[in-house]
């Protein structure tokens, strides 16, 4: 199943917040990508009509297995694509700025030369 590049973005800000907080809030998300709370809310529903998180009766969200492996991927390729970029003497902002940008839309092929170019493993 293709995943929307939007969705991947909240997978990923809510993998951050887990490792921030120990939790994940609606709130916390919207802050986060700068959206409101009600896109945060639409948002939400998708990915749990599509398996990728869970939500409980106070609204606190968890990933599943399928959405922290989609979050952890789309992070892992924004660390080295920053990383990449900071080594070519972009300053850290706009390397981050831009590796989010990039992080989506770069082939698997291409990636995993950018690895190999590091000496980084493509996870």
């Amino acid at each position: 199943m293709k995943i929307r590049k939007s969705s991947e973005d909240y997978l990923v800000a809510m993998l951050m917040m887990h490792e921030k907080h120990g939790y994940i809030r609606s709130i916390d998300i919207a802050e986060q990508l700068g959206v409101t709370k009600p896109s945060v809310s639409y948002a939400t529903k998708r990915l749990r009509e599509n398996g990728y998180i869970t939500m409980d009766r106070d609204g606190l969200i968890t990933l599943t297995d399928a959405g922290l492996e989609i979050a952890e991927n789309i992070y892992n390729r924004h660390k080295i694509i920053t990383e990449l970029l900071i080594r070519l003497g972009v300053d850290e902002e706009t390397a981050r700025e831009d590796a989010c940008k990039l992080e989506h839309d770069f082939s698997e092929k291409s990636f995993e030369a950018v690895c190999r170019h590091l000496d980084f493993q493509a996870d």
